[in-house]
């Protein structure tokens, strides 16, 4: 699903308003759209009031103060490190970057591209400029690249702060502090509420790209061992793009539910269950009138036709505690022991879930 205009103007937005100014073709290329794309969203933005365009330049109206408070004495300012066009973590970012601007810290965004080894460019090339911090979500599409990450990120000479991610017990980064949503609890409130209807066989569709999404396939499949309740559950990729590897020949999810006789399903995440509600329906399975659908993210799950019940990190407020222990760690006392936070997300109830009627 292709970026929204909106979604891009705002990104545009917080860059701008971010670093001052920037030039029009380097917006194009973090946001791999094009500079005639970028050209209209601009213009758009200008003439709502929103930022002032110069000769391939684009300034923020939004008033910068001339000398804002150091993040710590003789440090940098902090830099953001998030994937690019990841709207899950943007909303973490935004949470983030508003709690250090509170704090008169300055703030420098930085997006990802998809490429390996791109966080570690960024964060080595702006250390070597003195940032006085990292908050990072790192990108982590497999366990190898965590493990790549490892040594070096933990050995930065600055505080860093992981958002949304949870080190592996026993990993460097263990010792660093970190904000994570609880996602074993996430799976557990969507589990609970679909048994709660009903639902004794239930399919979960995830993806296996993100440690997010390996956190949610190891909840499911403990809990529903667990649950004698449940009659049968199975575990299928929620979309051919949605692991390490393409998936050429995905078994349909409607032929695995009918396989299983599923009647409940969770589906990671919101887009890739926007669309997979679609692929049901277009099998002759309705939401919920044959099948009671979770989402897991609440980014636009409420947008479908159909609003989806979804499980909601969190997502501002990891961002915003993640801000809140660099800052301890910048202005604080030294010696003060890592933390390991855990945020619990919530379950809302929508449209899209309803009791097994036998």
């Amino acid at each position: 699903m292709r970026e929204s205009g909106a979604d891009r103007r705002r990104r545009i937005l917080a860059v701008v308003e971010a670093r001052g100014q920037a030039r029009v073709t380097e917006l194009a290329t973090e946001l791999a759209v094009s500079v005639i794309t970028v050209r209209r969203d601009v213009e758009e933005l200008a003439r709502a009031g929103r930022l002032r365009r110069g000769h391939g330049v684009v300034r923020s109206l939004v008033p910068r103060r001339p000398e804002p408070a150091p993040a710590a004495a003789g440090g940098g300012p902090v830099v953001l490190v998030v994937p690019e066009r990841h709207a899950y973590l943007t909303e973490v970012l935004h949470g983030a970057r508003g709690a250090l601007e509170e704090a008169d810290v300055r703030v420098v965004l930085h997006p990802a591209p998809q490429v390996p080894g791109a966080e570690r460019l960024i964060v080595e090339r702006l250390l070597a400029d003195d940032a006085g911090g990292v908050l990072i979500a790192p990108r982590w599409r497999s366990v190898g690249t965590e493990e790549a990450d490892d040594g070096w990120l933990a050995a930065a000479d600055v505080p860093v702060v992981l958002m949304e991610r949870r080190p592996r017990p026993g990993s460097a980064l263990h010792a660093r502090d970190s904000v994570c949503t609880d996602h074993w609890y996430g799976v557990h409130l969507a589990v609970t509420h679909l048994l709660a209807l009903g639902h004794r066989r239930i399919v979960l569709a995830a993806r296996d790209d993100s440690p997010t999404a390996r956190a949610l396939r190891a909840a499911f499949t403990g809990i529903c061992t667990g649950r004698p309740e449940i009659e049968d559950w199975t575990v299928v990729l929620s979309a051919p793009g949605a692991g390490q590897e393409p998936v050429r020949d995905l078994e349909p999810l409607a032929d695995v539910l009918r396989e299983h006789a599923a009647t409940g399903v969770i589906m990671h995440g919101d887009v890739d269950a926007l669309m997979l509600v679609q692929q049901l329906a277009d099998a002759g399975i309705m939401v919920p009138d044959d099948c009671s659908v979770v989402a897991y993210d609440d980014v636009v799950a409420a947008l479908g036709s159909t609003p989806l019940t979804a499980i909601a990190p969190p997502k501002a407020e990891v961002g915003r505690l993640a801000a809140g222990l660099l800052l301890e760690r910048l202005r604080g006392p030294a010696g003060r022991p890592p933390r390991r936070i855990a945020v619990l997300p919530e379950l809302k109830v929508r449209g899209s879930t309803r009791p097994l009627i036998d």
